[in-house]
Formats: structure tokens, C-alpha cells, sequence
């Protein structure tokens, strides 16, 4: 007895064995398609939210083929600031931006098919960037591999094709893309591992409870707005919409476009951070500046509509340069159009015919400016005063003005009408034998 008592006692002081993350709270947030502000928004929502539920350590499960700078400048400095241990987990690609992003996090994970890398800065129209701009870059994720303890020389070889790595397959003039087993040689992935639940396991984190979040309706819905290839389509489809409006009866379906593609535009900026409510505010003043120039002259309400309704545009924009040709796009296809419809249905119609005046006074109509007397025609009088050419004759005892065909005729002498021209009665004079005729 007094033996089991010794094994119980040995039982009892040993602490008993946790499982590993019991307890624990992981947050996996997913990094995926297009990086874009409204990916930025989407981040800083969901890590908030980690950081206020107490979460033990944040998962960001990678697939995207990059995208903008700015956003991933923004993801970065989310990524920096979490004080919460976390972890890139790269499902697929890593590419461009989404290289960055992984770089800011404390630790990566690759499965055994995932590549980053391959992260040249270019414009939005497949030209390479400026030197500027490729040097602020190349500074960025040299500085993002520095700042978890990564050699730099493998994230300046992703953005800077001059750095020469041959054995990594980036000889000079090739942007460097890691697979696994090189990522994991080079010190830039801690493992490989085949899906979520070993990647747990070697964070000893098994037991612990996973919270999956994944975008909203409305932030999927953002995201999608403020992709830079459908900024200009929504702009394009505005102002179609809008001028093709003008020409069609009441308010339809071009109409309708146009506003909704504008109010589409707005609530994905709104949603995304970019746009405020200054920027709603001088979008409705320019829009009621525009359609007030239709009632007012001197063309000055129209100019300031039109710079506030750009202004509006360019406040809600993180690329000025992006939006300028956004804008520049929408306004080709307004011209365009414009001038299409105007050569087949001229302004007659829709809008138009309201603050245009299409009526005529035509004889057709019954309307008669002047009477023409071809009654005269033929008569025969005497002028009462001299016509030099023009002056004034008696028919029939009825006093009227006339001219001479050009030359002059004295007083009293006889002439016959034999034109007139509304109230112009052209006369000439009879000769002798027709006034002995006559008599």
C-alpha cells in the first residue's frame, strides 16, 4: 500500500500535460485575388478585430498575383503594427505585392506546389515604372526582409532584375521567384508543409480554437469597384448612360445606368477608405452646376460643375495618375457617342427638345410674314412724286410706295406695276404710244 501511495503522490506533483494551443485562439484571414485598397480595408478590419477578441496568433493564407503599391504599402504597415504573433501562410502565389505582404509577416509557410517572388514594379499599362518609383520599391522589400531578419539580397533580387542569382534561376535580368525548398534554403519560408491543419501542428497550435473570417458581401463588393481595370468602365458607363440620356424621352434605362455605375463607384470608395463625404458633397454640387447651364447663359455654372465633379473623382482616388486616365477614358467615349448621336438624331429629341426652339413659322403652317399684293400686277397710276428709284404712285385712287426699275421717273408721269416683292411694288414707265393706247 505504502507503494501505490508513492506513485499516487509522484502523479499528483508532475502537472498534468497540455495539448498543444488548448485554450488558444487563431485567427486565419484570407489574402487572396487582386491587391487592392479595398484588400487594405478588408485587413485592417479583420485584425482589429483579432486583436480586440484576444487572439493568440494570425494566420494570413496567401494566393495572389499582387497589384497595387499603395495597398500593399497600406497591408504592410497593418501587418507592422499587429502585435500579435503571425504568420504567412502561401497556398499558391506570392507574386509582386503579394511577395511584400509575406516579407512583413513574422514567419512563412509554403505548401510544396507555392512560389513568391517575381515582384518588379510596373504602371497600370504594363510599362516598367520609373526609376523612382522602382527604387522606393526595391528600398521597401529590402527593408521588409531586414525587418524580420531575412538576408535582403534575395527580396532586391525579386524586385530588381540587374541583381545576378543564377543559382536561383534569376540570372541578371530576371526577377528572382523562390519555390518552397529554395525559400525554406534561403531563410525565407521556416517550412513546408501540406495544407492548414500541419501547418497548426507546427505552430503547435492543434487544439486550438480557429476562427476562419472571410470579406463581406460588401467589402467582396468594394474590392471588386475599386479594381483598377473597372474604375474606367464604371466611369465610361456613367457618362454614356448619362449623354445618350439626353436624347431619350423621360428618364430610362440610359439614365439609370449612368447613376447607378456613378453611386457604384462612390459606395466602393466610400467602403474601401478612399472617398469621404467631402467628395459626395462636390459630386452633387457639380452634378446640379451642370444641369443648371442648361437655364442659364455665359457657360460659367457648366465649367464649375464639370471641375467639381472631377474634383470629386480625383479626391476619391489613391492614384491621381490612375484616375486621370480613368477620366480621360470616360471622356473619349463621351465624345464619341456625342457626336454620333448628334449626326443621327440632331436636338430634337429627349432632353433637348425642351430648351430648344424647333418650331417654324412656315407659310405651310399659315403663318404669313408679309402680304404679297399680286392683285397690283398690271395696274396702271401716276406718280405723285419723283422716283430716284423709290417713291410714291396713286392706282386707282389708293396711294402706295414704289420703286422704279432702276432708273428715274419724274412727276406725274404714268407707270405700271409689274413686279412685287411683298410690300416692294417695282413700277416702269409707259411709253407714249401706250398712254395714247390707253386714252
Amino acid at each position: 500500500m505504502m507503494a501505490v501511495a508513492a506513485v499516487l503522490s509522484v502523479f499528483q506533483v508532475l502537472p498534468v500535460a497540455q495539448a498543444d494551443g488548448e485554450g488558444e485562439q487563431v485567427y486565419v484571414i484570407p489574402v487572396e485575388s487582386t491587391v487592392e485598397r479595398g484588400m487594405a480595408a478588408f485587413l485592417n478590419r479583420t485584425t482589429s478585430e483579432a486583436v480586440e477578441n484576444g487572439a493568440d496568433h494570425v494566420i494570413f493564407e496567401i494566393d495572389t498575383p499582387g497589384g497595387r503599391v499603395d495597398a500593399a504599402n497600406e497591408i504592410a504597415q497593418i501587418l507592422q503594427d499587429l502585435d500579435v504573433p503571425n504568420t504567412a501562410f502561401i497556398t499558391s502565389q506570392a507574386l509582386s505585392a503579394g511577395s511584400y505582404i509575406a516579407l512583413n509577416t513574422d514567419q512563412i509557410y509554403m505548401k510544396p506546389q507555392a512560389t513568391m517572388g517575381a515582384s518588379g514594379v510596373i504602371n497600370s499599362d504594363g510599362t516598367a515604372a520609373d526609376k523612382k518609383a522602382q527604387s522606393a520599391w526595391i528600398s521597401a522589400m529590402v527593408a521588409a526582409a531586414e525587418s524580420t531578419g531575412r538576408d535582403p539580397i534575395y527580396a532586391r533580387a525579386m524586385a530588381d532584375e540587374s541583381v545576378d542569382l543564377p543559382e536561383y534561376g534569376a540570372g541578371e535580368g530576371a526577377y528572382l521567384t523562390l519555390g518552397p525548398s529554395d525559400a525554406v534554403e534561403v531563410g525565407y519560408a521556416e517550412g513546408i508543409v501540406e495544407d492548414r491543419t500541419e501547418l497548426l501542428s507546427k505552430l503547435n497550435l492543434t487544439d486550438a480554437t480557429v476562427v476562419e473570417k472571410e470579406p463581406t458581401a460588401a467589402e467582396n463588393l468594394a474590392r471588386f469597384l475599386t479594381n483598377p481595370v473597372v474604375i474606367p468602365i464604371l466611369l465610361s458607363v456613367a457618362s454614356l448612360g448619362l449623354v445618350v440620356e439626353l436624347y431619350s424621352p423621360g428618364f430610362g434605362i440610359p439614365g439609370t445606368m449612368g447613376l447607378l455605375s456613378l453611386v457604384l463607384f462612390f459606395y466602393g470608395h466610400i467602403v474601401a477608405g478612399l472617398a469621404g463625404y467631402e467628395a459626395i458633397i462636390l459630386l452633387v454640387l457639380g452634378i446640379g452646376l451642370i444641369v443648371a447651364e442648361f437655364f442659364l447663359p455665359g457657360g460659367i455654372a457648366g465649367i464649375a460643375g464639370i471641375v467639381a465633379v472631377v474634383a470629386s473623382l480625383m479626391l476619391s482616388s489613391a492614384d491621381m495618375g490612375h484616375m486621370a486616365m480613368s477620366i480621360g477614358i470616360a471622356l473619349l467615349v463621351t465624345i464619341v457617342v456625342s457626336v454620333i448621336l448628334f449626326k443621327t438624331m440632331g436636338l430634337e429629341r429627349g432632353f433637348f427638345r425642351h430648351i430648344i426652339l424647333t418650331d417654324s413659322t412656315s407659310s405651310e403652317k399659315g403663318y404669313v410674314s408679309q402680304t404679297n399684293r399680286l392683285e397690283l400686277i398690271g395696274l396702271e397710276g401716276t406718280t405723285l412724286t419723283p422716283l430716284r428709284p423709290s417713291g410714291t404712285a396713286e392706282f386707282d385712287d389708293e396711294r402706295l410706295d414704289v420703286v422704279s426699275e432702276g432708273g428715274f421717273i419724274g412727276v406725274s408721269e404714268r407707270v405700271k406695276v409689274v413686279k412685287t416683292e411683298g410690300t416692294r411694288i417695282v413700277v416702269r414707265q409707259m411709253k407714249k404710244n401706250d398712254e395714247e393706247e390707253v386714252q
